[in-house]
């Protein structure tokens, strides 16, 4: 293993995915964003990544978040919920910021 200091990847999450468990089982399954937090945490030690996993239901401050990982973020991976569809201003962002940026979807998007 390398001396490297560790990365630092932002998991950010949009609206309504605070009731990933309870909202449309059926769709989106049982595991709660919690779970996924998780997950992600174990992986990010078995992988010296540093994750800072954050959910908010608010696209100004979804849009904050990711201005804010424009300076501390080595990677961004976000699932924006609807806003990933409507937002105009959420995408002026992340074209903004230099960290390499990759949207994530829970449900097949087909």
């Amino acid at each position: 293993m390398s001396d490297s200091p560790n990365k630092t990847l932002w998991v950010l999450n949009g609206p309504n995915l605070n009731m990933l468990g309870q909202r449309e089982p059926d769709i989106y399954g049982a595991t709660t964003l919690a779970d996924i937090q998780t997950l992600c945490e174990q992986f990010g030690a078995a992988n010296r990544l540093t994750i800072d996993f954050r959910q908010t239901n608010s696209e100004g401050e979804l849009i904050d978040f990711v201005q804010e990982a424009h300076a501390s973020a080595d990677g961004v991976a976000i699932n924006a919920g609807a806003y990933t569809h409507t937002s105009v201003a959420l995408r002026d962002a992340i074209s903004a910021i230099a960290p390499p940026v990759v949207e994530l979807h829970l449900s097949n998007i087909h």
